[in-house]
């Protein structure tokens, strides 16, 4: 008890400064929470089966809605990628593809999803549009990579996100579309939403001509 007195304030001192980390650790587990919580997450899935009959299912799962700016999708072939806004695409087509670019464009509620089409369908728009050859989609290591380019509540820039999917029309139906990754990349950093800010003005200076 004599050692206790005479180091009573140093002890305090110490016992001040664990308390202080402790309640900075707490602090930092909570804003971590936070962070992710409001940091917007879209997911780019197959439905309804897994080859190219499968319908592209695009899943907010952010905690607030997103505003669906553009959806593009990108045939990466061994010697050129063809990209095409899917929604402007059809916006240009029929009544009915109208209809359904009406319903692809605009807010996304949380939890919401929207369905594109089906990836087959994705392809010969990509083709029809581009012109490409048949054999060219026959050939080997082709990806059709799906992109969403969205605006998340007040943020300025926006936010994006990408997922590939390999490409096999030879192969058995169960085989022809496997995707490249376990998840959808999300393009929430600085960095990546500089990069989907560039997706956005290719898109328009594309229209602009």
């Amino acid at each position: 008890m004599e050692w206790l007195n005479d180091n009573a304030q140093a002890i305090s001192a110490i016992a001040s400064i664990c308390t202080l980390f402790v309640w900075v650790f707490y602090a930092q587990l909570l804003y971590n929470g936070y962070v992710r919580q409001r940091r917007p997450r879209v997911i780019i899935n197959r439905g309804k089966g897994i080859g190219v009959d499968a319908i592209c299912l695009i899943s907010n799962m952010s905690s607030e809605a997103i505003y669906v700016q553009h959806l593009v999708a990108v045939l990466h072939t061994q010697k050129k990628s063809y990209s095409l806004d899917v929604v402007e695409y059809q916006q240009h087509g029929s009544e009915q593809q109208e209809a359904s670019y009406r319903t692809h464009q605009g807010p996304l509620a949380s939890g919401d999803y929207l369905n594109i089409q089906s990836f087959g369908d994705i392809v010969n728009q990509v083709k029809q549009y581009w012109e490409i050859d048949d054999s060219l989609l026959h050939e080997q290591n082709i990806q059709l990579e799906i992109r969403v380019i969205a605006i998340y509540g007040s943020e300025d820039m926006p936010t994006g996100a990408s997922r590939s999917f390999n490409l096999d029309l030879d192969a058995s139906p169960n085989r022809q579309l496997i995707p490249a990754s376990v998840d959808t990349d999300r393009l929430n950093s600085r960095g990546q939403r500089k990069r989907v800010l560039e997706w956005a003005k290719e898109i328009e200076t594309h229209k602009a001509r």
